[in-house]
């Protein structure tokens, strides 16, 4: 079994800061990626940002250069730093991690809980 914990969501001002942390644990052969999506009130699930173990990054249009994801590989954690705030960035932010619990078997997807982000004065 694999186990993703979020941290860090909340109520954050316009123009705050916030940063998000997932740590992965559990049945863990290799992890390819880890990132994070958002799903607004009536909207669909989008991709936030995601880096490979690597170190390669991928960010969503809407929030390049306002947040940045990093990974801390010796502890299956992901975080996600999001700076200047916007009502629009208000949703359920979900962790995300593409792994293997096996060797020689298949890369699978795990979904955190989710963690509220709500911007707002």
């Amino acid at each position: 079994q694999v186990q993703l914990v979020e941290s860090g969501g909340g109520l954050v001002q316009p123009g705050g800061s916030l940063r998000l942390s997932c740590a992965a644990s559990g049945s863990i052969f290799s992890i390819n990626n880890m990132g994070w999506y958002r799903q607004g009130p009536g909207k669909q699930r989008d991709l936030v940002a995601r880096i490979t173990t690597g170190g390669s990054t991928t960010y969503g249009p809407s929030v390049k250069g306002r947040f940045t994801i990093s990974i801390d590989n010796a502890k299956n954690t992901v975080y996600l730093q999001m700076n200047s705030l916007s009502a629009e960035d208000t949703a359920l932010y979900y962790c995300n991690v593409v792994l293997m619990t096996k060797p020689y078997t298949s890369y699978s997807n795990y979904w955190g809980q989710g963690t509220q982000v709500t911007v707002s004065s």
